[in-house]
């Protein structure tokens, strides 16, 4: 028998603490979904297919608040086109190819990069990607359900205060993310245009403005260099 790897070990309850917390909010995003008009089985679907937080709630965020599908999608759309950035960082760090390579692109999200980049040795950042992505993933479904099944006997979740998961999701994946100061300017800039836009165009454009301006900067950003 091999030796103990208590490393290993801390990746594993590291990661599943991540797993847990994060696929416990798929409650909110099920009872927000079916309130936008949403059925059970299209909120769940949406969990199982799309499975990015972030562009789930921007998806049923935009409906809920009158907008039209297409906008829904390229919200969401953008959003998304992170997970291809992670990609490209964990593709060499988890070394896999061929299938494995394809399955794990589906658990590719804020939660299993996090907890698969830091780690030294490619067997415990696949450690950190498999048992972060997978709790995350069957959780989250799990809870999707639950929340959509719920919202639906509850009715409108506006009545509990569930209505403000949207802005709570986009503010708790944007707040570590603001330690640099060019970071909060970024953020400053594309809440001002994101305010602008509001009286002007429909609902879900102000954030594909938003988020246009954080891609003019990383262009520019990148010409400079």
């Amino acid at each position: 028998m091999g030796q103990p790897d208590p490393e290993r070990a801390g990746i594993v309850r590291d990661s599943l603490g991540v797993g847990i917390a994060t696929g416990l909010y798929g409650v909110s995003f099920g009872a927000v979904s079916v309130a936008s008009g949403l059925s059970v089985a299209q909120t769940c679907v949406l969990s199982l297919v799309m499975f990015t937080g972030a562009s789930q709630f921007a998806l049923v965020g935009v409906l809920a608040g009158g907008g039209s599908p297409v906008s829904g999608a390229a919200t969401a759309l953008l959003l998304g086109t992170r997970n291809t950035l992670y990609g490209l960082r964990l593709a060499p760090l988890l070394a896999w190819t061929g299938v494995r390579r394809l399955g794990a692109a589906h658990l590719v999200i804020d939660e299993s990069t996090a907890m698969s980049v830091t780690r030294g040795t490619t067997a415990h950042a696949r450690t950190g990607f498999l048992v972060t992505g997978w709790s995350v993933f069957l959780l989250w479904n799990l809870f999707t359900l639950a929340g959509a099944v719920g919202g639906q006997a509850l009715g409108d979740p506006r009545t509990y205060g569930l209505d403000a998961a949207v802005g709570g999701a986009f503010l708790a994946l944007l707040w570590p993310r603001l330690g640099e100061p060019r970071t909060r300017l970024v953020a400053l800039l594309a809440v001002a245009v994101a305010l602008g836009a509001v009286p002007l165009t429909p609902v879900g454009v102000p954030v594909l403005a938003a988020g246009g301006v954080a891609l003019l900067v990383g262009v520019l950003s990148r010409s400079e260099r």
